[in-house]
């Protein structure tokens, strides 16, 4: 196996994110993800740093490097100048063309994401669209959001949207060769490439664990990693 560090290095994120750690540890001390979840930045660039494979492949399937919210608070406090974020950003690329993270709990939503946020972006031009927000899916948006569901195109219209029309306005319908365009980019760049090596690394976890994943997120494996929380990954 090609030493992992390597490879770490050609992602540009990872070349801007770590340039000469001290292992301070300020990072960590402004990082709001730290003060919930058992997560730990200067203890994820550190292992990195060691460049020890068998360190990072278990880094790489471990729930660590998805609790980053990538809000970039450790850039602004590095005094080398490092962004553990950009870190995480290249260890969670590789984790997805490695098929390392189906084998923790938080890994395994990447799937989910990508069957929603992913697919509407290439689908609508949207990455967060009205019609996939429902209630039984996000129940804690309450009987309001249901409300709104109900109403969408009315109270849209109220509002000065478009939904779905021809033309400018909120929530328009975004035209299929900009929808081309959009999917070209995702092509030339390798996010069509990272969906599926997504879905080939999802099917194959489904199958380890005796759950069904068929098409879209009416089916076991989906709802399974949607809802499932082992409840160890807050402090």
């Amino acid at each position: 196996m090609e030493n992992l560090y390597d490879i770490l290095l050609r992602d540009v994120r990872f070349e801007e994110g770590l340039k000469a750690c001290m292992n301070c540890g300020v990072c960590t001390a402004i990082c709001p993800a730290a003060e919930f979840y058992n997560f730990d930045p200067r203890k994820i660039v550190d292992l990195v740093q060691s460049r020890d494979n068998d360190e990072i492949i278990e880094l790489l399937k471990s729930d660590s490097i998805w609790y980053c919210g990538e809000c970039m608070s450790c850039k602004t406090r590095c005094p080398r100048g490092n962004a553990p974020g950009l870190v995480i950003m290249a260890l969670r690329g590789l984790s997805q063309d490695m098929g390392y993270f189906v084998e923790s709990e938080k890994g395994r939503q990447q799937l989910a994401i990508k069957r929603t946020i992913g697919e509407w972006i290439l689908s609508t031009g949207y990455c967060v669209y009205l019609d996939g927000i429902s209630v039984a899916m996000h129940p804690e948006q309450g009987p309001v959001w249901e409300w709104v569901q109900d109403n969408k195109a009315e109270l849209l219209e109220r509002m000065g949207g478009n939904y779905k029309g021809d033309g400018p306005g909120i929530l328009r319908k975004i035209p299929d060769e900009t929808l081309d365009e959009l999917r070209k980019i995702f092509e030339v760049t390798g996010g069509l490439k990272r969906y599926e090596k997504i879905e080939a690394a999802s099917r194959k976890k489904a199958r380890e664990m005796d759950l069904d994943l068929g098409e879209g997120i009416d089916n076991e494996y989906f709802r399974h990693i949607y809802k499932t929380n082992n409840g160890t990954h807050t402090r």
